[in-house]
């Protein structure tokens, strides 16, 4: 564990609360959504019972929600394929309507949101750390954070953000519409993200606080405003490691090129996407100037963490603690019960698809010593399976309670002022 890490600093350009309905489609939810074709005169609201009943039609992705059938539309589109998405609701008199139902709703709950609370959360758990956190907080969300993280004044604002979630089983159905696996569909209206205003806030108070760690997050909020962005992340001490938590990716093409079929991404593509990011854009070739020696490349399936060699220890431990959270947090419970998950880890795999397979032989799964390890060039890798809860009772926060498990258990080596 961090031994010297009792104070982290985190940057949050995305944060709010959340809504969070129960496993099962809300049908109140749906007849805001539901809006089949009338006379034209006005739009139908449909009873609850009605909008269960009601076919929703086909699924068509929209990369910016801008009504309720374009919500509807992209719903079913990942729905049907059981895959996690989370887009921007233009129209902000629609959302709030929605969003007012979603409250209303009896399941709905209230949780922290925002990758660095979520984080932050997790990482205040432990008594010996001391948390700051910078972003658009509001009154709501400053009540549920942890009474270790600190908050700025200027990071207070009025009004809370907040995204809204529906969650979905496997099997699950809403008119002709299956899902295959349970997963979730994530909308908001944020107004305050990409501000740098947030950024700035931030750079100014790690002279008082002084933290061992930087966590940032919510930088792709930040289009347009990259160079500002970048020039204030550089005023950050260099003695001090930085984890950048990056969004999803959303580029089809650059998604494909490393799935195989079933939907797990293959473990050599994996490796070689993930040994390029280092030599590239990281430390791993002898003169590099960037700080780059360490990623966490988490899936449903299995954990990966890569990392430059001479950097960081005890990722075997890392690894295993991230996946071992996926596994309890997912199943809401604090011992796996064998019976409730399966494995979905390939137990054979390649450690690269790009040399002979004579060069990269095959890696089996030990069940008696499930961390796979392996090293190219001056990188190594440490792989950890992981135990995929059959009926999750939350799929929401995963990789942010993924990342900070693997942040508490990894030991950065002395001396050695990295960006991971």
């Amino acid at each position: 564990m961090w031994g010297k890490a009792s104070v982290v600093a985190l940057l949050a350009l995305a944060v709010g609360y959340l809504y969070h309905t129960n496993p099962l489609l809300p049908a109140q939810l749906l007849s805001y959504v539901v809006t089949p074709a009338t006379d034209g005169s006005k739009d139908y609201e449909p009873s609850a019972e009605q909008a269960s009943a009601l076919d929703p039609g086909p699924g068509l992705d929209h990369e910016v929600l801008h009504s309720r059938e374009d919500l509807k539309e992209a719903f079913i589109h990942y729905m049907e394929r059981g895959a996690a998405a989370e887009r921007f609701f233009s129209d902000e008199e629609a959302f709030q309507r929605i969003a007012r139902a979603a409250a209303e709703y009896p399941g709905a709950k209230l949780y922290v949101g925002g990758n660095a609370a979520l984080i932050g959360q997790k990482l205040a758990s432990y008594p010996e750390v001391s948390v700051l956190l910078c972003g658009p907080i509001g009154p709501k969300l400053h009540e549920m954070l942890d009474e270790q993280i600190v908050v700025p004044p200027d990071s207070l604002q009025e009004t809370d953000e907040y995204h809204l979630i529906l969650e979905y089983q496997a099997g699950e159905q809403w008119g002709s519409t299956r899902a295959p696996q349970a997963n979730r569909f994530i909308f908001s209206h944020d107004v305050s993200n990409g501000e740098m205003a947030s950024l700035e806030t931030f750079v100014a108070s790690l002279e008082d606080f002084q933290p061992d760690l930087v966590v940032l997050s919510g930088l792709h909020m930040m289009e347009g405003q990259g160079r500002h962005a970048v020039a204030a992340i550089s005023e950050i001490r260099k003695d001090v490691p930085v984890h950048l938590e990056l969004a999803s990716m959303t580029d089809a093409d650059y998604m494909n090129s490393i799935m195989r079929e079933g939907g797990v991404p293959d473990v050599g593509r994996v490796s070689d996407i993930l040994l390029w990011i280092l030599r590239e854009h990281g430390r791993a070739e002898p003169l590099a100037e960037a700080e780059l020696t360490r990623i966490h490349f988490h899936t449903l399936a299995y954990h990966v963490l890569a990392t430059v060699d001479g950097y960081w220890g005890n990722q075997a431990a890392a690894v295993a603690a991230g996946a071992r959270v996926a596994s309890t947090q997912a199943c809401g419970v604090q011992a796996v019960d064998p019976a409730t998950v399966q494995l979905r880890a390939p137990t054979q795999f390649r450690g690269s698809h790009d040399g002979d397979d004579d060069d990269d032989p095959l890696l089996t799964l030990d069940p008696t010593h499930p961390i796979t390890v392996w090293r190219r060039s001056n990188v190594t890798f440490h792989l950890s399976p992981v135990l995929v809860c059959k009926q999750p009772l939350r799929t929401v926060g995963l990789g942010d309670a993924i990342s900070a498990e693997g942040l508490v258990y990894s030991e950065l080596m002395p001396e050695q002022p990295m960006m991971f």
